[in-house]
């Protein structure tokens, strides 16, 4: 038996009571769909006129009725229902209250239902592509690369959530001019064995060099170029050079990728496509869809408002679309994929669309499924980030910082913490990630150090300490039975709390649906509030053992989604802090 109580509901926030309220209404209305009768229902203005309203003015042409007497009818044939306190009819609306004793038993029920909270199938048997990271050799990962990576692979978090089977593919950007621009620059101003000691930073302190000389001496690209060609036509001494970069660039990055906690299916680069650009020409020629002009061969896009799709160049050699054309053909025939995404800057917009719509006029119908996930800038408060100039921030300096500026604070306030070291990782990567996925992606970030490492307010140490705060609740009291009384969560707190529960499947639907992670790690801190609202203010280790124990089950469902929230955007939790 639940006692009737009548809190004020958010309509937005009770989908489940909601939803409920529709199939009634469905059920006895024949001249409206659900969805209709969905759109109709309101929030009435005060909270003693109920928690929904269904206006039944828009039936009185359909019934030949006035409305008062269209809601009595209704409210007649639903008759008593569990979930509800009272129906009523006030004027020309039929009200609805809801019983929030049997709200917390079905919001708790549905959590009991699953081990996997959240979960869905609807991606089951379909498979998603991402393209993310990709980092160029020879260039060290900075943060700017650091924003495709954390964002993609929380989107591969989120869509496996939700069933997918998804590849993270790595596209490394390992082949292009810019190799040839580097081999010159090594034979000119580098040595084996300073490249061997310093590792990517003596490529990228060569890489400037070529670039400041050449800016004094076109000639060093015209060199460059037929470097490039060579490493195109497959010349030995070219290609073993470029190995060696690539070798030692992607144990560097490597490194990175260890410290993020983050694998990938394909590390497949632009240059495992370099024998598969002459089959996209050749399809490109078959479907008349090549054309030359100034001794290029390119897709014009003229009727589609777009500059034409460069393929090949004056001496021959393929492009980075002319690469990616040929990844996009090679995925959809390894993968079969239902979708591929492409997490890249904002900047590659056009480049994108101009692939794509390749794509689509070889005929392909899945050119469609191919999307362009941009993300803002990164930049540092003195200016865009440059290779060329050496104006960088180095991702692992950046990671090892906020390490060790954690670790600073955990000396300070709890030095005897067990796992320190682990907690300040865990902490400290939390930081940065959370920070980059709790704005919109296509904001640019003004790369801030003070910003970035501060500890209070909406940040995911905060989150990190509400999971931590729950864990020492439940460590305290122990084993807890499942035995719960619902009439003692119906206080605002609670309730509250209940709500943001009840959300957290659609809210990981609506992450997929935007690709965007902000809108989990905004939900965390809603659910984080929520929590800290109920624990001040419904104490939890009391003496009485039924209203100990329900609590501490919400305690428990509350700890299980902070956790799993977190791990959707890449962040672990520590159980203490």
């Amino acid at each position: 038996t639940f006692s009737k109580h009548r809190l004020s509901f958010d309509i937005e926030r009770c989908n489940l009571m909601k939803n409920q309220i529709v199939n009634l209404l469905s059920q006895n209305i024949d001249v409206l769909s659900s969805e209709e009768i969905s759109q109709l229902i309101e929030t009435p203005p005060k909270p003693e006129m109920g928690d929904f309203a269904f206006p039944c003015f828009r039936l009185a042409k359909s019934y030949h009725k006035a409305p008062p007497m269209i809601a009595q009818d209704l409210k007649d044939a639903i008759g008593d229902q569990a979930f509800l306190s009272e129906i009523k009819v006030i004027g020309g609306y039929l009200n609805f209250y809801v019983d929030k004793a049997q709200y917390a038993h079905q919001i708790i029920d549905k959590y009991n239902s699953t081990d996997n909270y959240g979960h869905s199938e609807q991606g089951e048997g379909k498979t998603i592509c991402i393209d993310y990271s990709s980092p160029n050799v020879a260039k060290n990962f900075h943060v700017g690369h650091l924003r495709t990576t954390i964002i993609g692979n929380s989107l591969y978090k989120i869509f496996t959530k939700l069933g997918y089977k998804v590849v993270r593919i790595n596209h490394l950007g390992d082949w292009g001019t810019q190799f040839g621009k580097l081999i010159v620059a090594y034979k000119k101003w580098g040595s084996r064995e300073a490249v061997e000691e310093k590792g990517i930073q003596e490529l990228m302190d060569i890489y400037v060099k070529f670039h400041e000389e050449a800016e004094k001496d076109d000639s060093l690209n015209d060199e460059a170029r037929a470097w490039f060609l060579k490493m195109e036509q497959g010349d030995e001494e070219a290609l073993e050079i470029w190995q060696w970069f690539r070798d030692i660039s992607l144990k560097e990055f490597m490194r990175v990728y260890d410290i993020l906690g983050m694998e990938f299916d394909s590390f497949a680069g632009e240059s495992f496509y370099r024998d598969k650009t002459a089959n996209v020409v050749k399809r490109l020629t078959d479907d008349g869809l090549l054309k030359e002009s100034q001794g290029a061969m390119i897709v014009p896009l003229d009727k589609y408002d777009m500059p034409p799709c460069i393929v090949s160049k004056k001496d021959g050699s393929s492009i980075y679309a002319t690469r990616d054309l040929a990844a996009i053909l090679y995925r959809k025939e390894t993968y079969n994929f239902e979708r591929c995404l492409y997490v890249t800057g904002l900047e590659q917009k056009l480049h994108f669309a101009q692939v794509f719509k390749v794509i689509e006029l070889m005929g392909n119908d899945y050119a469609k499924n191919l999307i362009h996930i941009p993300y803002g800038l990164v930049s540092l408060k003195s200016g865009k980030i440059s290779s060329r100039k050496g104006n960088v921030i180095f991702a692992e300096d950046l990671l090892r910082e906020s390490i060790n500026k954690t670790t600073s604070i955990i000396d300070e306030k709890n030095p005897n913490i067990p796992d320190k070291e682990e907690v300040a990782k865990q902490v400290g990567i939390g930081a940065i990630i959370f920070n980059d996925l709790y704005n919109q992606r296509i904001k640019d970030v003004i790369f801030d150090w003070e910003k970035l490492l501060n500890f209070d307010g909406e940040t995911g140490p905060y989150v990190q300490y509400t999971y931590a705060r729950a864990s020492s609740v439940l460590r305290k009291i122990g084993e807890v039975p499942d035995t719960i009384d619902y009439n003692l969560l119906t206080d605002e707190a609670s309730i509250g709390l209940l709500k943001e529960i009840e959300r957290y499947p659609q809210i990981i639907k609506d992450a997929a649906d935007r690709y965007e992670p902000s809108v989990i790690a905004r939900y965390s801190i809603d659910l984080a509030h929520a929590f800290n609202k109920f624990y001040h203010e419904c104490q939890i280790n009391v003496e009485d053992a039924t209203t100990k124990y329900t609590r501490t089950n919400v305690v428990k469902i509350v700890r299980y989604i902070i956790k799993d929230a977190l791990s959707l955007l890449g962040i672990q939790c520590p159980e203490q802090m």
